[in-house]
């Protein structure tokens, strides 16, 4: 069996899934002020009188690292960047313990200027002095050559608890986005890491001792103890969660708009023939924009515990939360509320729900009834509204699925898939509204925790060559060696693949279960004068989002288990 436990705004759900489907399932209310215990007690309740010999390993989504970058309360963390001549890198300044140096490389891999190993060390003390203990270091074209960042890190790791290196973040061109990347990684560290502790000794304590896995903003996930090299992978992996949890059910030859309705907000997604989108440079969070592959997905404050206000004669739903429906003892009125006055809902004090809306339909001139329709119907019209304008962003760009690139491609939807706890309640309106056909998903309450326990381990590969330099390089891998004039495209994707497939594995994936493809080969021709001097081979390589193998029976048996939900 597989523990799979997904961090929502409002509940942290957690599952049991195996070849009998869903063995069990819990949901336990999210204390934004206390993520570790919510997830720890999560993690008690799914394997109270479970057998440890029975479950094989976990997967986790979390909001933590999220949460902290929204919230700007990341750790401090020191950066030490290197330019050179062009951009100034204090037009990236990340905070302030910021500190651009000189040395430089320029494009082609070549030392411009050396490290100052002098100016490095005043850096060192000066941040050890104001009690920094993580430093991020990137150099602007560390990806051609890592020499300097990697000069700098040595003359760090003795004064410090960790430093990161910008080339192994990341091995994209992109030098702001690196510097924010990097940065990132080097806030979340001490977050992830008590996370990553707190975790490990809970199911220590209770004799479990599983692989865990944590799941990547790619909604593919990886081993938690490669996850304290990369913390930053597991921004946005609640979004992640959302889209692989309908993923599964997701019909082969359509596109569909994923949609998982929460207590707090709605996440939404498109899949094309059952493939999600990616973002294509990297996720967006904040101020913050990186190279951190990411799913394409969108947020907005509206869930069935949004707070429902009437100024005026204007209704407005969101986007905050104020706490559960006042149904359920909560202090202001909400979609559920609406829910429970109409009698779509039963399981609360319909009572304490209408006295809630009934200020909202005196103001409005209308009736309990007729105003609790008017939140739901408006709740229902602002989510197909912001699902519209999603389609929209993503048609004004070029669309790049976990596929391939679709150059030119216009989405048009014809399905919606609908998930979360409120998502038998909407299913219907929403179909009406948008014409779409619109179906709820099995388990739609605990969709984004099998979605999480099913995704299987993810990576990519980037490698680049210059014949001229006779050199081959995979920053991100710290791999380089030295290549003939003769090395073509072939022997890089032969390279590549190997570089992948141990990545892969080393991350916790499994030798069977690797779909690798090329995302990205790339080949030109060097010429000097009218001379051809050698060639720049370029390509990336990945393992394929997607789920486990043998994910399919039990899906089947999860969509056999929920025949008779409501």
């Amino acid at each position: 069996m597989i523990i799979g436990l997904d961090v929502g705004g409002t509940h942290t759900d957690v599952v049991l899934v195996g070849e009998n489907g869903l063995e069990r399932q819990v949901k336990v209310l999210t204390d934004t002020s206390a993520l570790f215990q919510t997830v720890l007690t999560g993690l008690e309740k799914i394997t109270e009188n479970i057998p440890p010999g029975r479950i094989t390993h976990a997967a986790l989504s979390t909001t933590l690292s999220t949460n902290a970058i929204v919230q700007n309360k990341l750790p401090p963390a020191g950066m030490i960047v290197s330019g050179g001549p062009g951009i100034d890198p204090e037009a990236f300044r990340t905070g302030p313990y910021y500190f651009p140096v000189s040395g430089s490389i320029d494009h082609s891999g070549k030392e411009i200027q050396p490290v100052d190993a002098g100016e490095i060390e005043a850096i060192a003390a000066k941040l050890q002095s104001d009690g920094i203990r993580h430093v991020g270091v990137v150099s602007k074209f560390s990806t051609r050559n890592p020499a300097h960042e990697v000069r700098i890190g040595e003359i760090l790791a003795p004064h410090f608890d960790r430093v990161f290196l910008g080339h192994r973040i990341s091995g994209h061109l992109s030098f702001p986005r690196r510097i924010d990347t990097t940065f990132l990684n080097t806030s979340i560290y001490p977050l992830h890491k008590k996370f990553f502790e707190a975790v490990k000794e809970s199911l220590k304590q209770k004799g479990i001792t599983i692989p865990i896995y944590i799941l990547k903003a790619d909604g593919g996930t990886m081993d938690f103890d490669t996850s304290i090299d990369f913390p930053g992978q597991s921004i946005l992996s609640g979004p992640s969660a959302s889209v692989m949890g309908s993923v599964a059910f997701a019909p082969e030859n359509a596109e569909t708009i994923a949609m998982d309705i929460g207590g707090t907000t709605t996440d939404m997604a498109v899949l094309i023939n059952g493939t999600p989108l990616l973002s294509p440079l990297g996720v967006e969070l904040g101020r913050y924009k990186t190279l951190i592959r990411g799913l394409n997905s969108y947020s907005i404050g509206i869930g069935g515990d949004s707070a429902v206000r009437i100024n005026g004669r204007v209704l407005t739903i969101g986007p905050d939360r104020e706490g559960p429906a006042m149904a359920f003892g909560g202090p202001v009125p909400t979609p559920t509320d609406a829910l429970f006055v109409l009698n779509r809902m039963q399981n609360g004090d319909r009572q304490r729900a209408v006295q809630g809306i009934e200020p909202i339909a005196k103001a409005l001139g209308l009736s309990v009834e007729e105003a609790a329709n008017t939140i739901f119907d408006q709740a229902c019209r602002e989510i197909l509204a912001s699902a519209r304008e999603m389609i929209n962003q993503i048609n004004r760009k070029p669309v790049y699925t976990i596929k391939e690139l679709l150059e030119g491609y216009q989405v048009k939807p014809s399905h919606i898939l609908v998930l979360g706890g409120p998502a038998p309640y909407f299913t219907r309106r929403l179909e009406e509204l948008s014409g779409y056909a619109t179906e709820k998903v099995p388990a739609w309450s605990v969709a984004n925790a099998i979605g999480t326990a099913l995704s299987r381990t993810t990576c990519e590969v980037l490698l680049f060559a210059d014949t001229q330099r006779g050199i081959l390089l995979a920053p991100a891998e710290s791999h380089q060696e030295s290549i003939r004039s003769d090395f073509t495209k072939k022997d890089a994707l032969r390279i590549g693949f190997g570089l992948l497939k141990k990545k892969a594995v080393d991350s916790g994936a499994s030798p069977n279960d690797l779909e690798m493809d090329v995302l990205e080969e790339l080949e030109f021709n060097m010429v000097r004068g009218f001379r051809l001097t050698g060639k720049n081979i370029r390509v990336r390589l990945q393992v394929k989002p997607g789920l486990i193998c043998g994910y399919k029976k039990i899906i089947s048996q999860i969509c056999d288990q929920s025949v008779n939900e409501v």
